[in-house]
């Protein structure tokens, strides 16, 4: 499965490289792309605009809370190409970054998963342990005003 990532300005632009080096050939970043400082809600209009599965580590502006307290702005659109969430209890220095990507690459090959409207959440634990969640991003719904 090939995958079109936009890594958040809040990650290192290396995840860039190593995406493309995997065959992501068509990954970026926001500050390439001029975004950067861009409002989140202006920022996921972009994101679905250009079908990019998006990597960030501001986890709860895009997916909420998690599963069981989805919020965000992946929450707010009605398809989406996925979203992968980079968190640790420890600083995500980029050593860290970089450990935390490859291991959602290798992953997501693995299990030839898309992430159409799905979010996949690498949790690093300060034991050095690593949990692994997948789970989607239900669609936006309508609502009647009156």
């Amino acid at each position: 499965m090939i995958f079109k990532f936009l890594i958040d300005e809040c990650l290192s632009p290396e995840l860039v490289q190593i995406s493309i080096a995997a065959g992501h050939v068509e990954s970026t970043c926001v500050r390439y792309r001029g975004w950067a400082g861009m409002k989140d809600h202006r920022l996921i209009q972009h994101v679905t605009a250009e079908d990019f599965t998006f990597v960030t580590g501001n986890s709860v502006d895009f997916r909420g809370q998690g599963p069981g307290q989805l919020g965000g702005e992946h929450a707010k659109v009605e398809l989406h190409a996925g979203l992968i969430c980079l968190n640790s209890e420890r600083p995500l220095a980029l050593p860290l970054q970089l450990a935390l990507f490859e291991l959602a690459l290798s992953g997501l090959q693995e299990e030839q998963t898309d992430l159409i409207n799905t979010a996949l959440d690498i949790f690093h634990k300060a034991d050095d342990s690593v949990v692994w969640t997948l789970y989607r991003i239900p669609q936006a719904q309508s609502c009647l005003l009156n």
